[in-house]
């Protein structure tokens, strides 16, 4: 792709490429690398489908090509994924945000409006790029949100994302092992998480986006994928205030077995299950039993 191109000529062999290297959205991969390269808008694009792309911008653009041929996310090329009303910074040490995680979000939102409180209090475990924590804080004006990670990498990025954003008055970001490193006396009025829950074998037969570019340790949750949801749930109630909610994303295939862990544990009532916009379960919460 080293020959001048025009806007329109450019996404065409872009989507041939990517179709033929197994994207699921070639077009759309090739329009939002092509305006990345040009420096415009998506919708830009369409305005100027005659365009001859300079030089620079067509070598820009061909690296974009050959990287996401190889199979890297477009997120990843991009350095920013969107989610919910906010746009987060991404590197190799974040999971990329996936749209049934606004699930969880919007339950968790739900919860708070149920919290008398000028400024009630979210605890976020396994945060990465601060996705749930920063959307929670940018949707709800008076939250103060702490997201931990047991991995300080991670925290990093979530902390420029908070400054960029302009929410790090709001919210905090702690290097903790679950609840391990929280401090003394710490209640929150809603914990969530969306925690790893992939098994090592799932990992082996997922697409190589995921398989080969996003980081394992965010992914992979013990030999049954149940190994952090086993901590998690019998382990919220010392830091849930009084009816206080947990709510975690889960997997399809996890439901029965996660609705079981918060029967189980005898300190949860209210036990219910949202599906997300495709109908899959994909977030169980309750509330803790005073």
């Amino acid at each position: 792709m080293t020959h001048a191109l025009t806007v329109k000529q450019a996404i065409r062999e872009a989507s041939a490429a990517f179709e033929a290297s197994y994207s699921l959205s070639p077009r759309l991969d090739a329009e939002l690398l092509l305006a990345e390269a040009l420096g415009v808008s998506r919708e830009r694009l369409y305005a100027e489908p005659e365009r001859v792309l300079t030089a620079e911008e067509s070598e820009r653009f061909a690296g974009f090509v050959k990287r996401r041929e190889k199979r890297e996310p477009v997120a990843y090329i991009l350095g920013r994924k969107a989610f919910r009303t906010i746009e987060l910074q991404l590197n190799e040490n974040t999971l990329i945000p996936r749209p049934e995680t606004e699930t969880l979000v919007e339950v968790a939102l739900e919860r708070l409006q149920l919290v008398d409180k000028e400024e009630p209090r979210v605890l976020d475990i396994g945060t990465g790029s601060g996705n749930i924590a920063l959307a929670l804080a940018a949707e709800h004006p008076t939250v103060r949100v702490v997201g931990t990670d047991i991995h300080p990498a991670p925290l990093e990025m979530a902390h420029q994302n908070a400054v960029r954003l302009g929410l790090q008055e709001r919210v905090e970001f702690l290097v903790s092992d679950v609840y391990d490193d929280l401090p003394g006396g710490a209640r929150f009025d809603v914990i969530v998480s969306n925690p790893p829950y992939v098994t090592e074998d799932a990992l082996r037969r997922a697409r190589p986006e995921v398989r080969g570019f996003e980081p394992h340790v965010a992914l992979i949750g013990g030999d049954h994928g149940m190994e952090f949801y086993e901590r998690i749930v019998p382990g919220a109630p010392p830091f849930l205030e009084p009816h206080g909610t947990l709510a975690v994303e889960i997997a399809e295939d996890k439901v029965v077995e996660v609705l079981a862990l918060f029967v189980s544990a005898g300190r949860y009532e209210d036990i219910d299950v949202r599906p997300d916009l495709g109908g899959l379960p994909r977030v169980v919460f309750a509330r803790e039993k005073s």
